[in-house]
């Protein structure tokens, strides 16, 4: 299996320092990998985060770990959930009680993500594929359809979907999730074209990073890469200076 290519960044996301003011961020997928450690840096540059994640135990891990890196450490500024993104219903709860809790997110990081076996795509189960497609696709498009109304009445907001290397180049072995990622940027460029003055949706190709998705498909060679810890405050500063300007883009961490 080759790797991705690697795009030229838009920019250079460590020469771009963030605005001061204090965004609320809501993202996806924070119990592990780019959106554990995401939200992590975030947190300790001050802004709130909104985070779901489906494993109940793994969020009161990260609870503690998040409250500490807050700074100043609390508890009382973020809002961690179990949900489940690839169920329509698991999403209307999450939003019902975001809104209840903290309001609008500034901006949205759909960040849950997971992967195939390495496999010949006709010798991917059809569940699996099925998994795949619901979290990283239909899991994206719960999240949009719940909450961008709400972002609508503010006439503001930035929305970032996590795409790939994979989403815009094809790999052997990883037919479901190249075919997942190809349908984010599709997904981002039409609905950027549908969001009025004032917001954004970018699709974010965050590159090669050492996480359980990747050792999935290279094994041990996957830790020669950047660690999510490494690659966090690229991210961040990135993420935190997207504008209207950006819209409809595809950008590369």
């Amino acid at each position: 299996m080759t790797l991705p290519p690697m795009p030229t960044p838009a920019g250079n996301p460590s020469m771009r320092s963030a605005g001061g003011a204090i965004r609320t961020l809501l993202i996806t997928g924070v119990s592990r990998g780019l959106g554990k450690a995401l939200a992590l840096e975030l947190a300790k540059r001050g802004h709130y985060i909104i985070g779901c994640a489906r494993s109940q135990d793994k969020l009161n891990a990260f609870q503690t770990e998040l409250a500490s890196s807050t700074n100043p450490p609390s508890e009382n500024n973020h809002l961690l959930m179990s949900v489940d993104v690839s169920l329509n219903s698991s999403v209307e709860e999450f939003a019902r009680a975001v809104m209840e809790k903290k309001g609008v997110p500034d901006i949205i990081v759909n960040c849950a993500g997971t992967i195939n076996r390495n496999n010949k795509l006709w010798e991917v189960p059809a569940e699996e594929f099925d998994s795949v497609i619901d979290t990283n696709l239909k899991g994206t498009a719960n999240v949009l359809r719940h909450f961008i109304p709400l972002m609508l009445e503010k006439k503001q907001g930035v929305i970032v979907n996590m795409s790939s290397g994979w989403g815009r180049s094809g790999a052997a072995q990883v037919a479901p999730y190249c075919a997942s990622k190809w349908a984010i940027e599709g997904l981002t460029a039409s609905v950027a074209k549908e969001l009025p003055p004032g917001m954004a949706a970018v699709a974010l190709n965050p590159g090669v990073i050492y996480t359980d998705m990747l050792h999935s498909c290279f094994g041990n060679s996957a830790s020669l890469y950047q660690t999510p810890e490494s690659w966090a405050p690229k991210a961040a500063n990135m993420i935190l200076n997207l504008t209207m300007a950006d819209n409809g883009a595809s950008l590369s961490v």
